[in-house]
């Protein structure tokens, strides 16, 4: 009997430990490494099936038992067709129960979209695609969708208007569409604030107007303390119907971006941006513009300057003249400037 009893108790020793065995097999045999840091994340792309995210997970690093993770997997409803899409934070330790609950729970992990000054549409996409998961190509096919933009309200000359600098947190997966409707409420309530609609209206310009000349002045000058005076004299100009005849236009017409000098090539460039050869405001912005430049527009200083030009002395600054002749004075102290400093 004994014996009997002594047996019993080494069998059931014997299933327990199994159990057990089993049951680190599956909580903890196939959990997380901790060698993939702490601020580690997998990106899940849309429309992937089950077997591609079996695959990015053990590339990544963060599946080693495939086995164990399937089978987990399945029992826990995970799997499915397609996928749920994403960029989910992994924690090193976590179990494989723990990692599928996670990734089945659609709980992201943001991305912060930056953006900047970039000049032109193409561009700002190519940024964009280095947040999120739409490549640059599908951005820049919505950007010059000419159905969405009349949907929206734009063309593709102002839609740079739209995108105001700044970080933004978004998830990664969105779609270019739902990346735009948030550019748009960004851009709602940029201009809701500071009176910035009031004081645009006040000046009888649109926001995209107010944009576009920002622009302009964004490209004039670095220094941020001359942005009213350079926004002012454009906007005298803009009073009288003389015509702006600002370089950085011309620039954005040719596309020539690496240009040192204007020339009679930019400035008789066939072209709506040719401020040289059209009255008015260009069609749309020349660039993706700072807020300081669009408050410089907004807040322009009141003078009468019509005329402005660089001293040349290396300070970045510049010199306002309220007639022509002055003008042509600052000019040669401009040209002397760049004589004595061994430029021309």
């Amino acid at each position: 009997m004994k014996i009997q009893v002594r047996t019993l108790l080494i069998v059931l020793l014997l299933l327990l430990v199994g159990a057990y065995a089993g049951y680190r097999i599956i909580l903890g045999g196939s959990e997380v490494p901790s060698s993939i840091g702490k601020d580690f994340h997998v990106q899940i792309p849309h429309n992937a099936t089950f077997d591609e995210v079996v695959a990015l997970l053990k590339k990544e690093g963060v599946v080693r038992k495939e086995g164990v993770f399937r089978q987990v997997a399945e029992r826990m409803a995970y799997k499915q067709d397609p996928m749920r899409s994403g960029r989910y934070k992994i924690e090193p330790g976590w179990t494989v129960i723990h990692l599928i609950r996670h990734l089945r729970s659609g709980e992201q992990a943001p991305v912060k979209v930056i953006l900047t000054t970039e000049r032109t549409l193409e561009e700002v996409a190519e940024k964009v695609s280095r947040f999120i998961e739409p490549d640059a190509k599908t951005l820049e096919a919505l950007f010059f969708n000419e159905a969405y933009l009349n949907k929206i309200g734009y063309t593709k000359d102002n839609l740079m208007s739209i995108f105001i600098p700044n970080t933004y947190e978004v998830y990664w997966n969105l779609t270019p569409e739902e990346f735009m409707e948030r550019m748009i409420l960004e851009h709602k309530r940029f201009w809701g604030q500071n009176d910035r609609l009031a004081k645009a209206k006040a000046m009888n310009m649109t926001p995209e107007e107010v944009y576009t000349l920002a622009s302009i002045v964004e490209k004039e000058t670095l220094k941020e303390e001359e942005k009213p005076t350079i926004a002012g004299t454009y906007l005298n100009r803009l009073k009288i119907g003389m015509r702006l005849q600002a370089d950085p236009t011309v620039v954005f017409a040719t596309r020539d971006f690496t240009t040192k000098r204007v020339t009679n090539y930019h400035t008789s460039f066939e072209s709506p941006f040719n401020t040289y050869m059209n009255a008015g405001l260009p069609p749309g912005p020349i660039t993706m513009t700072s807020i300081s430049s669009i408050d410089a527009v907004l807040n322009h200083d009141k003078h009468n300057y019509t005329y402005f030009c660089a001293i040349g002395d290396g300070s970045g600054l510049h010199a306002f003249a309220e007639d022509y002749d002055q003008h042509l004075v600052n000019v040669r102290t401009y040209v002397r400037n760049l004589e004595a400093r061994g430029l021309r």
